[in-house]
């Protein structure tokens, strides 16, 4: 769909803080946000799977590696911030992608949505998470923005051999709002899950940190966020659509 398209024309608060520190969240303007002469423009918002690190960093979000596969004219404002979810992306980040003079805007949640309930940043997959995708969608195409859905990259986590699908509910809630609101969908959580199923648990280990201080659950490696291995290889299945 991408490639088309461009033819056509912790607790919650210390996992916020983190990828606040990490991924840029902290309120510094929108001196990032695109400029106005690149012919093709393309905002983007998510999670600490998407968003952009520092150089010295271990980690790299797919977000960060999608301009190895655009060509050069194409221009990247990446809004993507770690520790976000649907409820809790500020409306002064959002602000800057609705001034960005994006002609698209990729949007990847289901992560932190998917947090244990009383947590802030969780959501419910059959209401308010769809709930607020539709906002994003709607306000999008008000600033003449046209939205792109990308289902949550899937987990590298194996369970007797198979990978599991804990984030299936948010992958079907995406769908059915696409549906409903006439929206193009890239269904990274099957591409990624296919990636996944094809190299099997050992030969994508290089995908992931695989450290054991992994803020969203304490205790368990990091199967969640990327490498620059994993971070291109997503990257690589979002842009072939």
């Amino acid at each position: 769909m991408m490639t088309s398209l461009l033819h056509r024309m912790t607790g919650s608060w210390f996992l916020l803080l983190m990828g606040s520190l990490l991924c840029g969240l902290l309120h510094v303007g929108c001196a990032n946000s695109l400029s106005t002469n690149a012919p093709i423009k393309i905002a983007l918002i998510g999670d600490s799977t998407a968003c952009e690190y520092p150089a010295e960093a271990k980690l790299r979000g797919w977000g960060q590696m999608l301009p190895k596969f655009l060509p050069e004219h194409v221009e990247i404002f990446n809004a993507a911030r770690g520790g976000l979810s649907t409820k809790t992306y500020p409306d002064w980040l959002w602000n800057c992608v609705l001034e960005s003079n994006a002609d698209y805007l990729l949007i990847q949640f289901g992560h932190n949505d998917s947090h244990a309930k009383g947590r802030p940043e969780s959501t419910d997959a059959a209401t308010d998470y769809r709930d607020n995708l539709i906002r994003f969608i709607r306000e999008a195409r008000a600033a003449g923005i046209e939205p792109i859905l990308v289902t949550p990259v899937r987990r590298r986590l194996f369970k007797d051999g198979a990978l599991t699908s804990e984030l299936s509910p948010y992958r079907d809630g995406m769908y059915a709002v696409a549906e409903a609101e006439a929206v193009k969908l890239i269904d990274l959580h099957e591409l990624s899950g296919q990636l996944y199923t094809d190299l099997g648990e050992a030969g994508s280990e290089a995908f992931t940190p695989n450290f054991v201080d992994h803020a969203d659950r304490p205790g368990s490696m990091d199967l969640t966020h990327f490498t620059e291995t994993g971070a291109t290889a997503m990257a690589a299945l979002v842009a072939k659509e």
